[in-house]
């Protein structure tokens, strides 16, 4: 990760939450729990889910080419004991120039 930089104006970030303990799921959480149980190898229901989307955020800092940006979504979604995160890329989407970038161990992803 590396920090992203909208003092300029370029980018947004949105987010949605969606409680589900007592009501019917939307596709985007079934979604989220067939890809839980799928990588878990395990039963899940989740019971509240949030999806935050970065969409064309610029590179910190600024003085970085803000027309190079990267797309991205972290969702968090828990049963109540169980909590999980999915990183989900834009495919494509890192078109930041890790050269000018501070930090020089830039991952996508985590380790």
């Amino acid at each position: 990760w590396d920090n992203a930089d909208f003092s300029r104006g370029v980018g947004t970030t949105y987010y949605q939450e969606f409680s589900t303990l007592n009501t019917a799921k939307p596709l985007f959480v079934r979604d989220v729990e067939a890809k839980v149980r799928r990588y878990m190898r395990s039963s899940y229901s989740a019971a509240w889910t949030l999806k935050i989307t970065w969409e064309k955020a610029p590179a910190y800092t600024a003085r970085t080419d803000t027309r190079k940006t990267i797309t991205y979504q972290a969702v968090l979604t828990t049963d109540g004991f169980r909590s999980y995160i999915l990183m989900l890329y834009q495919d494509r989407g890192m078109q930041w120039d890790y050269t000018r970038l501070a930090a020089t161990n830039v991952l996508i992803g985590y380790t």
